[in-house]
């Protein structure tokens, strides 16, 4: 008796959708990487690492690695190297440094194939992204991958002369993530503290239960201290000393913490998008709260609604209303 393969796990089909980053990043081909991140978002360093095994496992050569504190005017890039910048969600007006070294490198690599990895675009400004659009629209070779179809909607709109395509979060290449441990507590709130959080997420946290995080407080004082040094370091360094290996197995650390930390709970409840990812990873029940310019919605409903563990919470009346102005 033939027994039937057992269905594949909806996060092993949102890890197989990278897979038409090969179309533009051939395996064996050479790379920089640009803009990888030094902070302490740790959505961003999820990123960082499922994209760093994404190279790995598809044979792709990362020559060089540059964050935006340290990308240094006029650097020589060899003519047969792609320029590979880092996913996430800062495609806008509202992270203005990272914004300005992604046209950076545009315009000043003409010749160059230029992707830009999965990213959610936002602006207040229309002009702003207008802006944008002329900056990007002059390249011939740009290939911009976005993290769901409001964006692509956008791009499709403004990029009128670039290769714009739809892809999950470079996170979903670290799946499976398995927890060391059987989980002790309840449930964990990780909310956002920063720009995009809205008064939403605090009337739903308002009964007090649970145990409340969000980056900023995961992370101790000393590794926000450590964080700091190796940003400060790297600005001053222009890319002559190799800061981005140490940080490299630093984040390692910052990472598992994070692991470690939302192994403890049965359940997950968060604004943060890489709070819904990472337990989506881990296989975890988890509620996502959207954010302020309804990035974690668009984003559950392109790809993450058919995860059986996740659910999305509906948004509150006097939710923050976000677009472009």
């Amino acid at each position: 008796m033939e027994i039937a393969p057992l269905p594949a796990h909806p996060m092993d089909e949102l890890k197989n959708q990278l897979r038409q980053i090969l179309n533009v990043i051939p395996p064996g081909s050479s790379i920089y990487y640009i803009d990888y991140p030094v902070h302490a978002n740790g959505g961003d360093l999820l990123i960082m690492k499922g994209t760093e095994a994404f190279f790995k496992a598809n044979g792709i050569r990362v020559r060089a690695r540059y964050s935006a504190l340290d990308f240094p005017d006029g650097l020589a890039v060899p003519k047969d190297h792609i320029l590979v910048l880092h996913g996430g969600g800062n495609f806008g007006d509202l992270y203005p440094v990272h914004q300005k070294l992604r046209e950076r490198v545009v315009a000043g690599y003409p010749k160059h194939r230029v992707v830009m990895l999965p990213q959610t675009i936002f602006y207040k400004d229309v002009h702003e992204f207008e802006r944008t659009a002329d900056i990007l629209n002059r390249h011939r070779d740009v290939h911009l991958y976005v993290r769901d179809t409001l964006s692509l909607d956008m791009a499709r709109d403004k990029l009128k002369h670039c290769n714009v395509y739809l892809s999950p979060d470079m996170a979903h290449q670290l799946w499976p993530i398995r927890g060391a441990a059987e989980p002790e507590r309840e449930l964990l709130r990780f909310l956002r503290t920063d720009i995009e959080k809205t008064a939403g997420q605090e009337i739903m946290a308002a009964d007090g239960a649970g145990d409340r995080l969000d980056w900023s407080t995961l992370y101790s004082r000393t590794e926000q201290r450590s964080i700091r040094a190796f940003g400060d370091v790297l600005r001053f360094s222009k890319g002559k000393l190799p800061v981005g290996r140490i940080w490299s197995k630093y984040t390692d650390r910052l990472v598992n913490k994070a692991i470690g930390r939302f192994a403890q709970y049965r359940t997950v409840q968060t604004s943060r998008l890489h709070g819904h990812i990472l337990s989506c990873l881990m296989d975890k029940p988890n509620v996502l709260i959207d954010n302020a310019y309804g990035k974690n919605a668009s984003y559950y409903r392109t790809w993450t609604q058919g995860i059986a563990s996740a659910r999305l919470l509906a948004e509150p009346a006097n939710k923050q209303s976000g677009g472009m102005a």
